[in-house]
């Protein structure tokens, strides 16, 4: 047997066992020490005065897993000492994150018809076109940069507003995509829609950009309606179907209605091409900033839009689209359809019907109160106020085990969690096309406009509904178990030297080795961090077996070590630390 390579016969066959049951039943330097301490996550200045707990360690760790990329335990002793409430209003004005990685705009300034690759090397496409960049700043922010509750709402509203690699090529174009999903996170969802309506990814990804205005294509159109903004059926204000029964919210006539308004709009200036720019009035392809108005290329018919609103015949570009987004957000179904996603984004899959409407209230509201504090301007789509509704609501808050387990934690939380728990580091080459693939969830690799997964995934065998298993069957079930294992017994994964800054991705146990003479201490510290102490007595007592398995007597093997990768191979493989509850 390697222990120093793969995990013990004992360790696999435990965490197989505690997987099969019920839940209750190295370091580094320079920017992988700034993520590995992370310290407080934007809260040190609530932190530092010597207060009481205000969160138990259950709620700590509920909070972080809902409204961050994993606990480590400092963003768990912040919330205990800041309280959620104060701890959720601090993170909604934390920013820092950012996409700069990768190439320029050359790929589209190409006039003189130059290779834009000329000179740039073998990674030309990986840094130009690719989206391997902002995987990069992506796994590196969620890691370690403090502004966590912003990832994480960004990172739920690209689930929403989905925009795939596999379609849609251009660095610089993305990054502009992603980083206006981080600045909106606590913005208005009617800017995020403008920002997405005019982005030249999205119009590349759904054609609409440099639509014909006779004969319009449609897919942005129904996306839209279907996807972004209200859903195919009738809800009430709590997301139950209205009249109980699918009722349309729009035919194909208003899909049509919607793509001819939405025509007239171009790629923003700065782009060139040797061949021309196409169609006649149009500008070429570039990717950085928003569409720009082309009249020449607008339908001039009026068009009949949802809630009675009409574009008339005479408009610009730019006033219709203000109509289409006015007919969208007074839409009674925008609040419900867009609560409901973020609820389940960010704490549970099966939200009861009262939890949507309340979430659905401060949306409608664009306010949130809780206590004494206000969160949110008072606008309708005010996602500050929404995010807030979301996880200081009592389903989300309740200090009694809910009766329903929440979510399956989807696999870039998995790998996210562990190793911000383990202390790690991370600089994102190894998530990708190998873990991510092998997962089923590659950041910006998603199959289609509908996500990994649909937000109406059923569990087998229940009524339930849990998108996180749209990508869960046995093969990435062991590839769970494989990762933890990757990083606990292979040492990680190596730096790549064609990788700017390149980190590699690994854990640092050091902070554990001090509890591991005592067995129980350390099991009870790691159960404490992943899960909030949802562990059984039973299952603690056999992984505190499997722990005192490693003699501290034997000489010949660093036994501190192997007990630390033991309890944490073990705590981390789970079902109350792979599923949420």
């Amino acid at each position: 047997m390697c222990a120093h390579r793969h995990a013990p016969r004992l360790l696999l066959s435990g965490a197989l066992a505690l997987l099969l049951s019920a839940c209750g039943g190295g370091g580094g330097g320079g920017e992988a020490s700034s993520q590995a301490s992370a310290a407080d996550e934007g809260t040190k200045s609530i932190a530092a005065a010597a207060t009481p707990l205000l969160a138990t360690q259950r709620d700590a760790v509920r909070l972080a897993d809902q409204a961050s990329f994993g606990a480590n335990e400092a963003l768990v002793t912040a919330i205990r000492t800041a309280g959620t409430e104060a701890w959720v209003a601090a993170q909604l004005t934390t920013s820092g994150s950012s996409y700069t990685r990768g190439g320029d705009a050359r790929i589209d300034r190409t006039a003189d018809g130059v290779d834009p690759c000329a000179g740039a090397g073998d990674t030309c496409w990986r840094d130009y076109y690719s989206t391997e960049p902002l995987l990069w700043d992506f796994y590196r922010n969620a890691i370690g940069r403090s502004d966590q509750l912003r990832q994480r709402v960004a990172f739920a509203l690209g689930q929403i507003l989905v925009v795939s690699a596999h379609e849609v090529s251009g660095t610089y174009g993305w990054r502009v995509y992603h980083n206006a999903l981080l600045s909106n996170a606590f913005g208005n969802y009617r800017e995020v829609l403008r920002k997405v309506t005019l982005s030249p990814l999205m119009g590349e990804y759904l054609d609409h950009v440099n639509n014909d205005k006779l004969a319009p294509n449609e897919n942005f159109a129904r996306e839209l309606l279907q996807l972004f903004a209200l859903g195919t059926c009738q809800l009430n204000a709590d997301g139950t179907l209205a009249g109980s029964r699918c009722l349309p919210t729009y035919d194909n006539a208003t899909v049509r209605a919607y793509a001819y308004a939405l025509t007239g709009w171009s790629y923003p200036a700065g782009g060139s091409s040797q061949w021309g720019c196409w169609p006649e009035g149009a500008n070429c392809r570039y990717l950085a900033g928003d569409m720009v108005a082309k009249p020449v290329l607008q339908d001039n018919q009026a068009r009949s839009l949802l809630g009675g609103v009409t574009v008339p015949a005479s408009r610009t570009p730019a006033q219709a689209l203000n109509l289409v987004l006015d007919s969208l957000m007074a839409h009674p179904n925008m609040a419900p359809f867009i609560g409901r996603q973020l609820i389940q984004q960010l704490v549970k899959s099966n939200p009861t019907p009262a939890y949507v409407k309340r979430v659905a209230t401060a949306f409608s509201s664009g306010r949130f109160l809780k206590g004494t504090r206000s969160f949110g301007t008072g606008t309708r789509g005010d996602l500050a106020a929404t995010v807030a509704a979301v996880l200081l609501d009592s389903e989300a808050r309740n200090s009694a085990p809910p009766l329903v387990a929440e979510k399956l934690r989807e696999p870039v939380l998995m790998m996210t969690g562990v190793l911000r728990g383990l202390n790690g580091r991370s600089d994102g080459a190894a998530l990708g096309w190998w873990w991510g693939e092998g997962l089923r969830q590659h950041v910006f690799m998603s199959p289609s406009v509908f996500g990994f997964y649909p937000p109406n995934y059923p569990v087998a065998g229940t009524r339930l509904v849990g998108p996180a298993f749209g990508v869960y069957n046995a093969n990435t079930a062991f590839a769970r178990l494989n990762f933890i294992n990757a990083l606990l017994y292979w040492d990680g994964f190596a730096p790549e030297s064609s990788v700017p800054g390149a980190l590699g991705t690994g854990v640092n146990l050091a902070a554990f080795r001090a509890d591991a003479a005592d067995a129980t201490l350390l099991v009870e510290r790691l159960v404490a961090l992943a899960t909030g102490g949802r562990l059984s007595a039973a299952a603690k007592a056999r992984i505190v077996e499997a722990v005192n398995a490693w003699p501290t007597t034997d000489a010949g093997i660093d036994w501190r070590t192997e007990r630390v990768r033991t309890a944490a191979y073990l705590v981390y493989a789970s079902p109350a630390y792979q599923v949420l509850n």
